[in-house]
């Protein structure tokens, strides 16, 4: 077996969740100043090219970096190292030709991309973000190949090096081309090109990681193995990255198709100017930058679990699977519960504070979503247990199923002037409902050993709902303080102190509750570096 710095599933995500923190804390100084800077409409010119962009570059790399990973944990389960770098070899090369494919389409038909989400001023957007697809593509490689092998500092900083750059350039350049005189659609494609400068960058620390990671590990070349043909390591590939990536498409494509959906429904049928309706896109779009917060913690979560139980499934380990499992679904409803109530809960103040100015839909718009941020994470983390257990073509049959409620559901009611663009929330929280619900029935009935669905979501759901409640109460309590004494409640620097003391009270209880409940056992914590030390202190057994 290759020696390398090895974690345990949920020490490598807990290094990717510092990193996720790092990284979310400067993509908000990232995109709240860029919102602010850019204005409901230039935001949309963003959001569309941002779109386009997800859908190619999902098309060119989702589902091989889970088939790299699971391959490569496979491999270096059994012992086969010569395997694992052809594995590498061979992923590498899929990974280059269908990037190049993707960024060629970008620059070559920026302004009929553009054109076809009924918004052609997005298109210098499209063109700025071109370059990024082929250089993601090649990192999602080196990505793959280290996360295989359980290691996951490479990921890490190479994210963070990504939004760093895209910090720094990005809105630098977005603020230099507004303040001469270039116009909207050059600002955004300014901030756009933040994303190219920072992939690059990125992959060429994670290329220097690799080649440094290998001298380290070069007496493990003494061990021979007989590894498949090109051909058949590729086949192999394809066999497990094709139904992901068509699962992983279906989200991309419905992200697209709801832009698409929104920008010509608001104008076409419920009767909005277009000025209007990039208005309502545009708020729209910044309330999903909050929504996409809890997800994003989620992500660590799936991107250990998939070696992880996929070396252990090949050792035929099935209980700690089981365990591995368990504690995954936990950790997801203990994160993302609260996350989502608290987004909802909060969705008035949190968008008046980092939005100032924005319609006042985006409150709404928010209280939807965050509800349905906790369906978005359990569907994220039962697609990552369905793809590490092999069974990779479920998620795509109830993402499609998901897919087509969704759509129907924001054609119906965006078409409608008195709901507009709160439709397409409805649409989202109902269409990730549905699928989460279809993959925990799923995983109940296929996987060797079972989840115990009980003691995994009945006790973070009961303390959510005192961390609500306590989350609401004190926040309108302050507001009627502040009312009292003769501050204006509804400020941005009043409403920022009641909210962010509202958050503190609301974690402080809930961890409370946690504690109380007995939500987290002695067991859990074994898998997290400390946990021993830290469930003495909490006096858990």
């Amino acid at each position: 077996m290759i020696k390398n710095k090895k974690q345990n599933f949920l020490q490598g995500a807990a290094i990717l969740a510092v990193t996720v923190a790092l990284v979310k804390v400067m993509g908000a100084i990232y995109k709240i100043p860029l919102g602010n800077i850019l204005g409901d409409e230039g935001y949309a010119h963003f959001s569309v090219a941002y779109n386009i962009y997800n859908l190619l570059l999902s098309i060119s790399t989702a589902g091989l970096p889970v088939a790299l990973s699971r391959m490569i944990a496979s491999a270096n389960a059994e012992g086969r190292p010569v395997q694992v770098k052809r594995t590498f070899q061979v992923a590498r090369l899929a990974f280059f030709v269908l990037g190049l494919t993707a960024s060629v389409i970008m620059m070559l038909f920026p302004k009929q991309l553009a054109g076809a989400m009924d918004d052609i001023e997005a298109a210098a957007s499209i063109s700025a973000l071109a370059p990024s697809v082929v250089l993601v593509c090649l990192m999602s490689a080196f990505r793959g190949y280290t996360q295989g092998l359980s290691n996951m500092i490479p990921t890490s900083v190479s994210q963070i090096i990504e939004v760093l750059c895209k910090l720094v350039f990005g809105l630098v350049l977005a603020w230099w081309l507004l303040s001469s005189g270039m116009g909207l659609p050059y600002a955004s494609a300014g901030a756009i090109a933040g994303v190219s400068i920072g992939s690059f960058f990125a992959l060429v620390y994670i290329m220097i990681y690799k080649y440094r990671m290998d001298k380290e590990r070069a007496p493990a070349a003494l061990i021979r193995d007989t590894p498949l043909s090109r051909k058949a390591t590729l086949m192999n590939l394809v066999k497990i990255a094709v139904p992901v990536a068509i699962g992983s498409s279906i989200l991309s494509i419905l992200t697209l198709i709801d832009t698409k959906l929104i920008l010509n429904r608001l104008q076409e049928a419920a009767g909005f100017s277009y000025e209007q309706a990039k208005v309502y896109y545009g708020v729209y779009s910044k309330v999903q930058t909050i929504f996409n917060l809890p997800s994003a913690f989620i992500v660590p979560v799936t991107i250990s679990v998939i070696p992880a139980i996929s070396a252990l499934v090949a050792i035929k380990n099935h209980m700690e699977a089981k365990r591995v499992t368990e504690a995954s679904l936990k950790l997801t409803s203990l994160l993302a519960l609260p996350a989502g109530v608290g987004l909802a809960v909060l969705s008035y103040p949190i968008v008046n504070v980092l939005y100032p100015g924005s319609h006042s839909d985006g409150p709404v718009l928010l209280a939807i979503l965050g509800v349905a941020s906790f369906f978005v994470c359990l569907t994220l983390i039962t697609i990552a247990i369905l793809q590490a257990y092999g069974y990779e073509r479920f998620p795509v049959y109830t993402m499609a199923v998901g897919g087509i409620i969704k759509i129907a559901i924001t054609w119906v009611l965006t078409s409608d002037p008195n709901i507009g663009v709160r439709g397409a929330a409805l649409g989202t929280l109902i269409c990730y409902l549905v699928i989460s619900l279809i993959n925990i029935i799923n995983i109940y009935l296929v996987i060797p050993e079972r989840p115990a669905l009980s003691k995994i979501f009945v006790k973070p759901i009961i303390a959510t709902c005192v961390m609500g409640l306590s989350a609401y109460l004190s926040y309108y309590a302050l507001q009627r303080l502040f009312a009292g004494i003769g501050i204006l409640p509804d400020g941005r620097l009043p409403m920022l102190t009641a909210m962010s003391l509202s958050i503190l009270t609301a974690i402080v209880i809930y961890l409370i509750m946690i504690v109380i409940l007995k939500a987290i056992t002695k067991e859990d914590l074994t898998f997290i570096p400390k946990g021993d030390k830290i469930a003495k202190f909490l006096r858990l057994k």
